[in-house]
């Protein structure tokens, strides 16, 4: 899978609300499905599965089966590797951007009102 593939599963894996609120609640620790699934009363196990198999496959979530129970966890990497080629370079522009209109604003002379 190339690196824009990648990006575009990622994508589409944040871009759904009910997957954003199971990344939040992985970020506390792991946990199991049932749990996930009790932290979202509004859907049914079958539709939580569902957003957990995005996420798997995007790379955000790992999976470890324990018995009968399936264990959640979050893997940041792919979050993070996303910052690092899009948020941090445009973030930094944008500041630089500020800087330079603060310094602009700065040093323009102040014109009295009349």
């Amino acid at each position: 899978m190339s690196i824009d593939d990648a990006d575009d599963t990622l994508f589409k894996a944040l871009g759904h609300r009910a997957r954003r609120h199971l990344l939040d609640a992985l970020k506390a620790g792991p946990r199991t499905t049932g749990m996930l699934c009790l932290s979202m009363p509004e859907l049914d196990r079958c539709t939580v599965m569902q957003h957990l198999k995005v996420l798997e496959e995007a790379g955000l979530v790992v999976v470890e089966r324990r018995g009968r129970e399936r264990w959640n966890h979050l893997d940041a990497l792919p979050i993070h590797a996303l910052h690092e080629r899009w948020i941090g370079p445009y973030a930094a522009y944008a500041a630089s951007m500020l800087g330079r209109l603060k310094r602009s604003v700065e040093a323009a002379p102040v014109r009295e009102e009349l």
